[in-house]
């Protein structure tokens, strides 16, 4: 039988033992999750280009840092990002990602790192895009459609009942988490009294504090009676479309009452998509008159590979020959995204602290052709491609 001093001697000894043991563990454990080596980060909300290494740990951004040690005793992993770009995680806020479940991985292979669903459904099946939204491994949000049966192929609100602003409002109530805003299509042949759609859709939206998002272009009311609906917030997609009612008008002129609702705090955005939406005249005349886009995004769907869109970082290369510099081609796909909805406000950053969301991407030299909405063709010099994508300070394995 052990005496009290006796007691008290063996219980010092194994406690100094374990305190050894933990400090010789925590000598042996890396500093870093993850460290992004070598690569050219650029990073318009840090002004920052320059050859850096990026430290990750615990799901954040530990360091942006030239020569961080990357050792095993350093960093559990380490990526060679040399000659490749390392930017913010793209946040693409016009997309049709929650129309399928495989919709979310496939992005994500692209470098988007967090999604908005502008509108595939309405207040009857508002719940099937919600379901895709929360179990996407990155963060997706939806608007809601403010033709209750979404988008329809004969026309979203063509009946102008189906613009239902109390069914709307009900659907929004019930899943204020994975709302962020109201979509109303207007152009022709899918809102017949457009004005009166957008009107509802603004109703829908100012119960909750949202904003709308116009896909304008083609519209039967003219795109100045339409803008002068739109607050503060809002945004206006397919900025590139040609006439009618086009914001350019024919003497290349930005529309006045366009000029005044980016004044007054109204976003546009380049909504690539498949139709009607972009024109190469129309882009070279908009470019020309100065009234670049605030944000990039795709108008995704799972058809998006075999089309002119085919992937995030191709729609953003498609400026580059009309102006635009990659900094400012990388703004559009992060920081100034990550402003237009407050679930993206700490997103579109390598800041210290920020999420650890971050895409590798290649920027390639050569010949490379770029489409419209039109089949019209242009040759870029340049062209960017997607290379990784880091989650949550994860890896994501290239399909």
């Amino acid at each position: 039988m052990l005496t009290r001093r006796q007691f008290l001697a063996t219980a010092a000894v194994t406690a100094a033992t374990y305190a050894h043991a933990s400090r010789a563990f925590a000598a042996q454990r890396p500093k870093y999750d993850l460290i992004i080596r070598g690569g050219r980060v650029i990073d318009p909300s840090l002004r920052l280009d320059a050859i850096r290494d990026v430290a990750i740990s615990g799901g954040r951004i530990a360091a942006v840092e030239a020569n961080i040690a990357a050792d095993a005793a350093e960093a559990a992993e380490i990526i060679d990002a040399r000659g490749k770009l390392v930017v913010p995680g793209l946040l693409d806020i016009h997309t049709h990602v929650a129309r399928s479940a495989e919709g979310p991985g496939l992005v994500l292979q692209d470098g988007v790192t967090g999604w908005i669903d502008a509108g595939s459904q309405g207040a009857d099946h508002i719940a099937d895009a919600i379901a895709v939204a929360r179990s996407s491994p990155q963060q997706g949000r939806v608007l809601l459609n403010i033709g209750r049966a979404g988008i329809l192929t004969d026309g979203d609100t063509m009946d102008l009942a189906r613009a239902d602003v109390n069914a709307a409002r009900d659907a929004i109530a019930k899943n204020r988490e994975f709302i962020v805003g109201v979509k109303a299509r207007l152009s022709r042949g899918v809102a017949g009294d457009d004005y009166e759609v957008l009107r509802r859709a603004q109703e829908a939206a100012s119960a909750f504090g949202l904003p709308v998002m116009i896909h304008m272009g083609q519209t039967t009311a003219p795109i100045a009676r339409l803008v002068d609906l739109l607050k503060r917030g809002d945004v206006v997609t397919h900025l590139f479309a040609p006439p009618p009612n086009s914001i350019v008008d024919d003497d290349g002129h930005i529309v006045p009452a366009v000029l005044a609702a980016r004044r007054r705090g109204v976003w546009f955005d380049v909504g690539n998509g498949q139709t009607g939406h972009m024109r190469w005249d129309t882009i070279d005349a908009i470019m020309k008159a100065g009234f670049w886009p605030d944000t990039f995004s795709t108008d995704w769907n799972t058809t998006s590979r075999t089309t002119g869109v085919i992937d995030f970082p191709n729609c953003m290369s498609k400026l580059l020959g009309h102006g635009m510099t990659l900094s400012e081609a990388i703004a559009c796909a992060t920081v100034n995204a990550s402003r237009t909805f407050p679930v993206f406000n700490d997103r579109g950053t390598l800041n210290v602290g920020a999420p650890a969301d971050v895409a590798l991407l290649e920027l390639r030299e050569g010949n490379f052709e770029f489409l419209d909405n039109y089949n019209n063709k242009i040759t870029g010099r340049q062209r960017l491609f997607p290379s990784g994508t880091v989650l949550a300070g994860k890896r994501i394995p290239r399909a």
